[in-house]
């Protein structure tokens, strides 16, 4: 029940939180509390975890739970899971963290952060699709109730339209799990017997199934041109709010890539590889050339985004291009796609963080606002210099193990992959641009009485940059646990 314990201990603070009503200062003390215990459980069930076999899971809890249409509560942790709970968790403690500036309706913003990281680790852990399904539509709901109630500008619009067009995506990946049902012999919903009966030889869907679980992914991702609810969501939410969305929400579009889309349809993920690779290419340009034109830095930040996450389609893109002499290459880009989702889940989680002093201090986020800032504000200089050198891809930090992998097994599968190297210039140059914007030259109007990064601040963003460098600098432990799993997706690909 360890596993069960970690996914809903949140969800428990949250109801104490709600029928409690403890003033703010216990509030805050609670939301914290409940986070960082959270994460050192995981940690302990971590510091017990045994690379399963092929197909296996460590710790599975399964339960019945509506058996007529084989529906379980069916959880457990293999190597791509893993990596997503930790990163998970800690996003959470730092938002925690964070909150500890806040002063009005804590209660109720820490509840709903404690639900929104019971939906984010069941998902991560879910292995039934009506599980799944289910933690992907709460996060929806509760990251609309944030970007609503504690956004700022035109905040309930950008709700209503991350609602909108997420909560579509959801619908269209439901039609695809009923597919797969449906086409399961004895029909299933859970995801390892689906596995199992796909490496069989079982033909669980076709292109049209494929088709609807891609559509819900990729909004969710999202990749272009299912992008465009994503920088309005961005820049109305508040900080935390962004952080959570790109750290760990976005994810959930390319973990069910290589959660259910690849394994599950093998076959029909070869014939669309070719089309996955393209729109993984162009999110990679698109992204870094829309950011380098932005003027406000969570746009920018936002876009950056579709350009980080555009690397992750193009791999698993690639890893479809089926070839016995690219297998090995194909397995290293899989390896590359999920320690770029930790990788940026770290990264932009802690840009976003920073960016949300800009608006704290000045009401806004335009970058020619803020020059000078390297006089006035040491602290968030060195910050955001790490971040950014991080995102751009500087060798020493996690941006670079991601994206060599990536680019290392992808353009072994594909020419077209080595037209995405473009991307790392572009990102250089957009954060090259925006660090000179704000940190160098002539004082901005808003650069004079700049207070620095405070305590819950600093705590809040720079271990998540200390952990980017410590990827960075050794990855072995990282991708030894993700390795087993990047195998056993080329397996069934019919590597």
């Amino acid at each position: 029940m360890m596993l069960s314990t970690i996914i809903f201990l949140p969800l428990v603070g949250a109801a104490v939180l709600v029928f409690g009503r403890p003033a703010p200062r216990a509030a805050r003390a609670l939301w914290l509390a409940t986070t960082v215990v959270d994460l050192v459980l995981l940690l302990v069930l971590t510091a017990g975890y045994r690379t399963p076999g092929p197909g296996g899971l460590a710790f599975a809890e399964r339960t019945a739970w509506i058996p007529s249409a084989g529906v379980s509560y069916h959880v457990g942790v293999d190597g791509l899971s893993l990596p997503m709970l930790l990163v998970t968790d800690v996003l959470f403690v730092a938002c925690a963290v964070w909150a500890l500036r806040e002063s009005d309706r804590v209660p109720r913003l820490g509840a709903l952060f404690l639900a929104l990281q019971t939906t984010c680790l069941g998902l991560f852990s879910a292995q039934d699709l009506i599980l799944f399904f289910l933690f992907f539509d709460l996060s929806i709901v509760a990251m609309y109730a944030v970007i609503a109630g504690w956004g700022h500008a035109d905040h309930r619009r950008s709700a209503l339209q991350f609602f909108l067009y997420t909560f579509l995506g959801s619908l269209a990946l439901l039609v695809g799990f009923i597919g797969l049902y449906l086409g399961a012999d004895p029909h299933t919903f859970d995801i390892p017997a689906l596995v199992a009966q796909a490496q069989g030889g079982a033909t669980l869907g076709g292109g049209l199934v494929l088709g609807a679980i891609l559509l819900g992914l990729a909004i969710k991702t999202p990749v272009v041109p299912f992008h465009t609810w994503l920088p309005p969501a961005h820049t109305d939410a508040p900080a935390i709010g962004s952080a959570i969305l790109a750290g760990v929400l976005l994810k959930m579009g390319t973990y069910g890539f290589l959660r259910v889309a690849m394994p599950l349809l093998p076959d029909a993920w070869r014939s669309w590889a070719w089309a996955i690779l393209v729109v993984g290419l162009v999110s990679v340009l698109y992204g870094a050339l829309v950011a380098l034109a932005q003027t406000n830095l969570k746009r920018m930040i936002a876009y950056t985004s579709v350009n980080h996450l555009g690397y992750v389609v193009l791999a698993v893109g690639a890893a479809g291009l089926v070839a016995p002499d690219t297998a090995a290459a194909r397995q290293i880009a899989i390896t590359g796609a999920v320690t770029q989702m930790v990788s940026h889940g770290l990264i932009t989680g802690a840009l976003f963080l920073l960016a949300g002093t800009l608006y704290d201090r000045a009401g806004t986020y335009e970058m020619d606002r803020f020059g000078g800032l390297a006089r006035t504000a040491p602290r968030y200089t060195a910050l955001f210099a790490v971040g950014a050198l991080a995102s751009l891809g500087l060798p020493g930090l996690s941006g670079f193990v991601a994206e060599f992998q990536i680019f290392t097994g992808s353009i072994a599968a594909t020419w077209v992959a080595a037209l995405a190297l473009a991307g790392i210039l572009l990102t250089a140059a957009l954060f090259l641009s925006a660090f000179h914007r704000m940190f160098t030259g002539r004082d901005g109007p808003d650069t004079r009485g700049f207070a620095d990064l405070t305590g819950p601040e600093l705590a809040a963003a720079g271990p998540l940059l200390v952990l980017s460098l410590a990827l960075g600098l050794v990855p072995g432990p990282l991708l030894g646990v993700i390795r087993p799993f990047a195998e056993s997706v080329i397996t069934a690909l019919g590597g």
